[in-house]
């Protein structure tokens, strides 16, 4: 017969122990596989994690036609507004224009959205006070709009600084939500309400004949 040749492997003797170690083995390997995945970042081309350090928001009532703009200015002078999304650190995520062209598009239509909000997010520390804004720059119900405005520090934990309610009542309004003050460690060492216009400091500019200042990058015409 062939098996007289040695052409089948024989069968060896069966060891249960030898086959539970081995299914032990591949358990292990296996959540250890499971584990590496979920600890593992996600290396997706182009992706860019972006990160925040304080998050500050402006609400108004949903389906509001009238249109509000935050305003948000750091130490050094820059201002973030809807004419200039970008200044240093300050970053204005989303410009909401009320009830004027406010859509959002789902399956290529456009949808009127109710939500009323904007939103700046600062991205770095820089020593100094900041100075959050509300400008009413359309005032369309004819009756004042009272807005809510938040500021929350995310690191090294969520904590809200302030929360609290601004209110305006015509076309050009300008309130002064809060000025915060941060340390060189971006811990928060003082908050309070003092006015300050940041709308005069474009008038200023302008006054100066300066139609683009350099660091605020103030157009005076939306």
């Amino acid at each position: 017969m062939m098996d007289d040749f040695g052409l089948y492997p024989r069968d060896e003797q069966f060891d249960p122990f030898s086959v539970m170690l081995f299914k032990a083995l591949q358990i292990v390997a296996f959540f250890f596989f499971i584990a590496v995945l979920a600890i593992s970042p996600d290396a997706k081309d182009g992706k860019i994690d972006t990160k925040a350090e304080f998050i500050i928001t402006l609400d108004w009532p949903d389906n509001h036609p009238d249109d509000l703009d935050l305003f948000v200015q750091d130490p050094l002078g820059n201002i973030a507004w809807y004419r200039h999304r970008e200044a240093g650190f300050l970053t204005l995520d989303r410009d909401d224009r009320g009830g004027a062209n406010d859509f959002i598009l789902v399956n290529g239509m456009k949808i009127p959205s109710p939500i009323r909000e904007e939103i700046v997010t600062v991205r770095g520390i820089v020593a100094g006070e900041y100075t959050v804004n509300v400008s009413h720059f359309q005032a369309v119900a004819g009756t004042p709009v009272d807005a809510m405005v938040k500021v929350q520090k995310l690191n090294p934990k969520a904590q809200v600084i302030f929360d609290d309610k601004v209110t305006l009542d015509h076309t050009g309004d300008e309130k002064t939500a809060l000025r915060f003050r941060l340390d060189a460690e971006g811990k928060v060492v003082d908050v309070q309400r003092r006015p300050k216009s940041l709308l005069e400091t474009f008038r200023d500019v302008r006054a100066n004949g300066a139609d683009i200042d350099p660091k605020t990058g103030v157009r005076m015409l939306r």
